[in-house]
């Protein structure tokens, strides 16, 4: 597809990149823009270069990318960004990456959203695809930029992406095959002005619904019901604590814990609950959604049954690191705001020591109180929000406020935990305080308790 003769790439990272050089493989001019200059950001400006594009660092040069047909902006850009603000204002069209890739693909896409779940359900879904023996890629926010594939010679079966409400907002014609919303929660408010703009830019995923759209949706998340509203297309609902109503398709849990779906007038079981290397009752949802949009895709049951028995957590989601002297470390450190923590505390079976802080994201951490009572032994307070979270807890659960170093948090949650304990990394904030991104943060705590310290390992 040719498009328009000059297009602007707002952000180099990893995204933004892959736009650029998808752009000057259509024949476009391209000039890419980012106001970081680290060494990588720096690299990715070199390789858009070396592709025959032009590239800045280090700051906007606004004149420039105005004078451009259309602007393509990363997913690391927030709507709120000064520089889009500024483009809006002087008229320039701006899509996100997610559209423009979208627009250059050759293979059908599978589109997972919503606020938790998003990287699990995608990596599923092409994991049980791959079981299926189809080609299927993960994409999006997770695996290889939608740019990346959409430029590749050979394109898949399938195109599993995991796309977030700022690419969301970005669309003009993004019609995914097989859309997944897998629940709502407020989120990004230190982005957004409220929960509904929030929202609005989910809602983005039903914009071009067909009548041949599937929608896979959580049955029990009455947000998830009331953004798919009337958009055409056949639904699919998910549940693992209520039945199924009569004729209903979807997935559900039976009275047996068997993992049940049905897709016309027969149902089929899956795999038992217990038989998933996945931890919790949000997981059961995920394996669920992600079975769904792998059975609309073309997998067989038994390729399903297979792949739901193989599959393994991602980095940094619930993911079990060591048991060491009788406790449990578990990094969860993708636990970014409240209802991701809460998620988490819901799937502990035994004492926990919760870490807990970061970059304050504006929501009240009071709204823990109910699984706090239920889970937790003791919770260490960190990082900026640290005096907040000490606020919201400290006449609820035994708090700590740990002002030094990571290494010192860890060490004390080391020193409170005793045998049959879990110590959780799950910290309802950004990383930004003290690390360059929730993976930074969750290896280090992996290192940390893989090294045994406060233990005298």
């Amino acid at each position: 597809m040719s498009g328009p003769r000059s297009i602007g790439v707002l952000g180099l990272a990893r995204s933004g990149r892959a736009a650029a050089l998808l752009a000057l493989a259509a024949g476009n001019r391209v000039f890419a823009s980012d106001a970081g200059a680290s060494p990588a950001l720096r690299a990715a400006a070199d390789a858009v270069r070396a592709a025959g594009g032009e590239a800045e660092t280090g700051g906007h040069d606004v004149d420039r990318l105005a004078a451009c047909d259309l602007v393509v902006v990363s997913p690391g850009i927030p709507p709120s960004a000064p520089v889009l603000r500024e483009l809006s204002a002087r008229g320039v069209r701006c899509i996100s990456e997610l559209e423009f890739a979208f627009t250059h693909l050759r293979a059908p896409v599978v589109a997972v959203t919503g606020t938790n779940g998003k990287s699990t359900v995608t990596a599923l879904t092409a994991h049980l695809l791959q079981a299926a023996g189809l080609k299927a890629v993960a994409a999006g926010n997770i695996g290889l930029a939608l740019s990346e594939v959409a430029r590749g010679e050979e394109q898949p079966d399938w195109v599993v992406v995991e796309v977030s409400s700022f690419q969301l907002a970005g669309i003009e014609t993004f019609a995914p095959r097989i859309g997944v919303v897998t629940n709502l929660s407020p989120d990004h408010l230190d982005r957004y002005p409220s929960v509904e703009a929030y929202y609005a830019d989910k809602a983005q995923l039903f914009r071009n619904a067909t009548a041949e759209s599937r929608w896979v949706l959580n049955g029990e998340d009455e947000a998830v019901l009331r953004l798919a509203g009337d958009a055409p297309g056949q639904r699919y609902l998910f549940r693992v604590r209520t039945a199924p109503a009569a004729g209903e398709r979807g997935g559900w849990i039976d009275e047996a814990g068997e993992l049940m779906l049905r897709l016309d007038d027969e149902a089929v079981a899956l795999v038992r609950g217990q038989e998933l290397r996945i931890l919790g009752e949000h997981n059961r949802a995920n394996a669920l959604a992600a079975a769904l949009a792998a059975a609309l895709a073309g997998a067989d049951a038994d390729a399903l049954r297979e792949g739901l028995r193989s599959f393994r957590a991602l980095e940094h989601r619930l993911e079990p690191v060591v048991e060491r002297d009788g406790v449990l470390w578990i990094n969860d450190s993708k636990a970014t705001n409240i209802a991701s923590t809460r998620v988490a505390l819901r799937s502990m079976d035994r004492p926990t020591v919760l870490l807990l802080g970061g970059r304050h994201k504006g929501e009240p951490y009071t709204m823990l109180e109910p699984e706090l009572g239920e889970h937790v032994k003791a919770v260490i307070a960190y990082g900026e929000a640290g005096p907040i979270v000490v606020a919201d807890l400290a006449d609820r659960v035994r708090v700590e406020h740990v002002t030094g170093t990571f290494e010192e948090v860890v060490a004390r949650a080391a020193e409170l935990a005793t045998s049959g304990d879990a110590v959780l990394l799950s910290p309802a904030c950004a990383s930004f305080d003290m690390f360059r991104d929730y993976e930074e943060r969750g290896r280090r705590f992996k290192e940390l308790a893989l090294a045994g310290v406060g233990r005298g390992a």
